[in-house]
């Protein structure tokens, strides 16, 4: 390890330079293998804890099953079979990262934790490979090298719900039987053909996308894949006349008896995970939290906090960024409890526990519990709006912040935090506020074919929001890091 020299003005208990050029890519390297290897231990003791008898076949229905959003897979298969179809996408791309002999940074740990959050709803071992080979593919035939765009590969598993239903629904007449799936060559023509075309399109759409919103939506691939998206639904079903299918939902009447869903287990689970990466991260950077605090008064925008902080550093922000998160949902979660006007919502259901990792995504890269913080204010703002408008126009108030739209939305949301970290709390909520706003409309355009809808959503907020401000210049509060 490499200790602080007093003569140098670092703000991190390593010169993070030299650490992150030694040290970074390994520690990132074994943070992403333990975290795959915490899902795929989970998921036998969950088979213990939950009486799964019927695992390999819940693990099939995962795999065969169209899997648009929200597709819970703990309602289609079950807690530890989720568990391990995570675990096997997450592993997969560990491989794919360390095949390809890439360095790995920030960006392409953020791919990886989407590859992992969306194992949990729409992203299987199955559905992940055919736009992962496209992308391939365009590196051979663009002679460019393949370890400068896993981070591009895993990004196209979002459009992992289109494959599934080529394979297993679009081409049949007879529509799509969960008991009895089935497939067609055309539909594997289809899928293969579809991950060759993306693997060519989503390359090139990605630079000038992040170019449109201008940095401040960190889910950069969001906007790229979204309008992507528009295109192929609009063609692919709209345009031929083809039905969109509904989410599968299969009857489970003992999982939708559970009012929190797996809360206790998922709750351990977190805590488990996140105080371990905690206590990681407070080892590594010699024992200490040094380095934290300049982390949270950094603006968020434009900074790699792996370069600037070290990676010990950014372990210590996943940890207690972790548990800021895990804190929201147990206390959303009981909310109609304590105000009966509000609806129930849902709890640790598979996309509650899959945007857990969603919103940890860019955390190594400008995401920190007090520019997020805004964000979420914003959405809770505008659910106080609606409960207030709604009991003067006496009409019933539609949804909480624990309906599973308004929880995935804001796990997305928190992509705009630079708004927050450049323009001051204010910006930041009214970002939260927008966002909330359309979050449960934008799937409707692409059909719920993609993924990365929340990021869409943010990357559409962030080009209204970004005119605005520029029109009444309203500048800037805060200067980028240097």
């Amino acid at each position: 390890m490499f200790r602080h020299k007093a003569h140098r003005k670092h703000i991190s208990a390593y010169d993070a330079s030299e650490h992150h050029r030694e040290n970074a890519n390994k520690i990132i390297n074994f943070y992403t293998i333990y975290l795959s290897l915490v899902l795929l231990v989970a998921s036998p003791i969950a088979v213990l804890v939950t009486g799964e008898d019927n695992f390999w076949h819940n693990l099939f229905t995962i795999f065969t099953s169209p899997s648009k959003l929200v597709t819970d897979y703990f309602a289609l298969g079950c807690l530890g079979s989720t568990l391990f179809n995570a675990a096997i996408c997450g592993i997969a791309a560990n491989i794919l990262i360390n095949l390809s002999v890439v360095r790995i940074n920030a960006t392409s740990f953020a791919a990886y934790m989407l590859v992992v959050a969306h194992g949990f709803y729409g992203l299987n071992f199955i559905n992940m490979w055919p736009s992962i080979i496209g992308v391939f593919i365009y590196c051979k035939v663009m002679k460019k090298h393949f370890r400068d765009n896993i981070h591009v590969a895993l990004f196209s598993t979002a459009l992992g719900p289109f494959i599934s239903d080529f394979v297993f629904r679009y081409t049949l007449d007879s529509g799509f039987d969960h008991a009895n799936p089935k497939i067609t060559w055309l539909g594997i023509v289809l899928a293969v053909f579809f991950g060759l075309a993306t693997g060519f399109v989503v390359p090139a759409l990605l630079p000038g996308t992040t170019a449109m919103h201008r940095g401040y939506n960190m889910y950069k691939a969001g906007l790229a894949i979204g309008i992507l998206g528009i295109f192929l639904h609009s063609f692919l079903y709209k345009s031929l006349g083809i039905d969109t299918p509904d989410t599968i939902v299969i009857h489970n009447p003992e999982y939708y008896s559970m009012t929190y869903a797996y809360r206790g287990f998922m709750n351990i689970f977190f805590l488990f995970l996140f105080v371990s990466t905690l206590f990681m991260g407070f080892l590594l950077n010699n024992g200490s939290f040094r380095g934290y605090r300049q982390l949270l008064h950094s603006t968020g925008y434009g900074t790699d906090f792996l370069d600037k902080f070290g990676m010990p550093v950014c372990l210590i922000n996943i940890g207690v960024y972790g548990l800021f998160i895990l804190a929201y949902l147990n206390v959303i979660f009981v909310l109609p409890e304590f105000f009966s006007f509000l609806p129930k919502g849902v709890g640790f259901t598979g996309a509650t526990a899959g945007v857990v990792f969603a919103a940890l995504t860019f955390s190594a890269d400008g995401q920190m519990p007090r520019t997020v913080a805004p964000i979420v204010v914003g959405y809770a703002s505008l659910s106080l709006v609606v409960c207030i408008l709604c009991t003067v126009i006496n009409i019933p108030i539609p949804w909480t912040l624990s309906t599973q739209s308004y929880i995935n939305g804001l796990a997305f949301a928190t992509g705009l935090c630079p708004f927050a970290g450049k323009y001051g709390f204010k910006i930041g909520v009214l970002a939260g506020f927008l966002s909330a706003i359309i979050c449960t409309s934008t799937a409707q355009m692409h059909g719920g074919f993609v993924l990365y809808n929340g990021g869409f959503t943010a990357g559409l907020t962030a080009l209204v929001l970004l005119p605005v401000l520029d029109f009444y210049k309203i500048t800037p509060k805060y200067q980028d890091d240097n």
